[in-house]
């Protein structure tokens, strides 16, 4: 059987809950999408208090200690983690030597950076 999810129907999450099998989330029209915890590795490998460090926004959850992000509808599909095992591996790797894996920054082209400076957007260099 296949699903189809429209990205206008999808409702966004109000509560997460992360056990040692599941992740759940309640939606605010009223569902809940329960998935294994081992669809999603960072989590599985995550301490009680970085699971419970996560952010909802209408498209999804987001865990910034561990670099996270799950979408309501890749749950509804029943997508699991994307991450490759390599990309595991580095991950947790870093995490054995207590350091924090750093988030590559990408250069802007210069005819946007110029455009954004042109109308006020400034950030640290």
């Amino acid at each position: 059987m296949s699903t189809l999810v429209r990205h206008d129907v999808v409702s966004e999450p109000v509560a997460v809950r992360v056990t040692a099998d599941a992740v759940s989330v309640d939606l605010a029209d009223g569902r809940m999408i329960s998935v294994p915890l081992q669809w999603f590795p960072r989590l599985l490998h995550a301490t009680p208090d970085e699971r419970a460090d996560y952010e909802l926004s209408s498209d999804g959850i987001h865990w910034p200690q561990l670099n996270e992000d799950i979408s309501v509808e890749g749950l509804l599909l029943g997508e699991r983690s994307g991450e490759s095992q390599r990309s595991l591996r580095r991950w947790l790797e870093y995490r054995a030597r207590g350091e924090r894996e750093p988030i590559p920054t990408l250069l802007l082209p210069p005819d946007v950076e110029r455009e954004l400076r042109r109308i006020g957007i400034t950030w640290d260099e």
